[in-house]
C-alpha cells in the first residue's frame, strides 16, 4: 500500500528476489491525480509500476467497509504500507492475517508525522532510517522491529536523503521477512518520551532568516528541496535556493545577517548570525537550477549588498500538532 515512489526497490526486490516466498496478491494506492501545469489526470508511479507486472489495483478515494471486507476475503498474510497516503481503520488494520506494518521513513520515536525525511535533513540530523513498525491508531506510535539507518552527508537535499532510504527498505525487510512469515517477528514498544513531530510542510515554509545560524540555515535549504523549496528575494526577483553549505568558523566580520560576501573563488558567500552561509545552487524565475558560479555569470549580486530575511517557522515540535 503506496502511493510514492520510494516504494519501488522493495517492490521489485519483491517481486524477484523475494519469491517464492513473496506472493503480492493486489496494490493500493490514491486515485489518479491532476498534475503539472496542464493538470492532466496521471497515474502514479506505483500504480504504472503493479500495472507493468499484472498486479490488482485498487485505488480508493477512501476505505470503506466494503474495501475491508475484500481485503480480508483476499486473505493475505501481511499489509506493507509506505508513504500510502490514507487513514487505515481497525479492521482494514486487522484483515491480513499477520496484521499490517508500516515502513516510516525515520528513526523513530523521532519524526513522527508527514514530513520525516524533509524534517531529518532540515533539522541538522547525522543519519536517518526507515523503521519497520506496526501501525496503532495513533499517528506513528507503533511498536518498532528494525530499523536500517542511513547518513546525511552536509550536502544531501532530500532528493538524495530519499534516494537512500528507498533502497534501505529492502535490506530491513528482507533481514526480517522470515521471522514475519513464521509470526516470530518481536516488537519493541517506542519511548513516547523521546517522541517528535514533524507537520505537513507548506509554501511558507521556504523562507529564510539570515539571523539564523548558518549550520541551521544550509540544513533547512537542503531539507526542503525540491518541495517546497527555500526563496529569497533579491533585485526584485525571487531566487529559488537549491543547495548550501556552510563554514561555522568563517569570518563575516562585522556584516550584518544576509550581507553578501567577497569571494574569491566565484562561491556565494552570505553572513548570517552565526558563520558564513554558501548558496551552492540557485535558480532565477522561468531558469534552470544552476550551480553558483554558473548563476552568477548572469545574475550580479556583489559584495556588500544585502538578502533580505522572512520570519521562519519551526518544522519539528516534541508534541503533536
Amino acid at each position: 500500500m503506496g502511493s510514492d515512489s520510494i516504494a519501488i526497490p522493495l517492490l521489485d526486490w519483491l517481486i524477484t528476489v523475494g519469491e517464492p516466498q513473496v506472493r503480492i496478491t493486489a496494490v493500493y494506492t490514491q486515485p489518479d491525480r491532476a498534475v503539472g501545469r496542464g493538470q492532466r489526470v496521471t497515474p502514479n508511479a506505483i500504480k504504472l509500476w503493479a500495472l507493468a507486472h499484472d498486479i490488482p489495483v485498487r485505488q480508493p478515494e477512501r476505505l470503506t467497509q466494503a474495501d475491508h471486507e475484500l481485503l480480508a476475503n483476499e486473505s493475505p498474510d501481511v499489509a506493507l504500507v509506505m508513504a500510502y497516503g490514507h487513514i487505515l481503520r481497525a479492521a482494514f488494520i486487522n484483515a491480513p492475517r499477520l496484521g499490517t506494518l508500516n515502513l516510516h521513513a525515520s528513526i523513530l520515536p523521532a519524526h513522527r508525522g508527514a514530513s520525516p525525511i524533509q524534517s531529518a535533513v532540515a533539522s541538522g540530523d547525522s543519519e536517518t532510517g526507515v523503521s519497520l513498525m506496526r501501525i496503532v491508531r495513533e499517528l506513528d506510535a507503533g511498536p518498532v522491529a528494525d530499523i536500517e539507518r542511513c547518513d546525511i552527508a552536509p550536502a544531501d537535499t532530500a532528493i538524495e536523503i530519499e534516494a537512500k532510504m528507498a533502497a534501505a527498505c529492502v535490506p530491513l525487510v528482507a533481514r526480517n521477512l522470515a521471522a514475519l512469515r513464521a509470526g516470530t517477528l518481536e516488537f519493541k514498544e517506542q519511548l513516547n518520551a523521546h517522541a517528535t513531530f514533524c507537520r505537513k510542510l507548506t509554501k511558507a515554509d521556504g523562507q529564510i532568516d539570515f539571523a539564523a545560524s548558518a549550520r541551521g540555515l544550509a540544513a533547512r535549504i537542503n531539507g526542503l528541496y525540491p518541495w517546497p523549496g527555500c526563496r529569497v528575494e533579491y533585485a526584485g526577483q525571487v531566487l529559488r535556493l537549491g543547495g548550501a553549505l556552510f563554514s561555522p568558523s568563517g569570518e563575516a566580520g562585522t556584516a550584518a545577517p544576509g550581507t553578501v560576501l567577497p569571494s574569491d573563488n566565484g562561491e556565494l558567500l552570505v553572513a548570517t548570525g552565526d558563520g558564513v552561509l554558501e548558496l551552492t545552487r540557485l535558480q532565477r524565475p522561468g531558469g534552470r537550477m544552476l550551480s553558483a558560479p554558473e548563476f552568477l555569470r548572469g545574475f550580479t549580486m556583489p559584495a556588500g549588498t544585502v538578502i533580505a530575511s522572512q520570519p521562519m517557522s519551526n518544522l519539528v515540535t516534541a508534541g503533536e500538532t
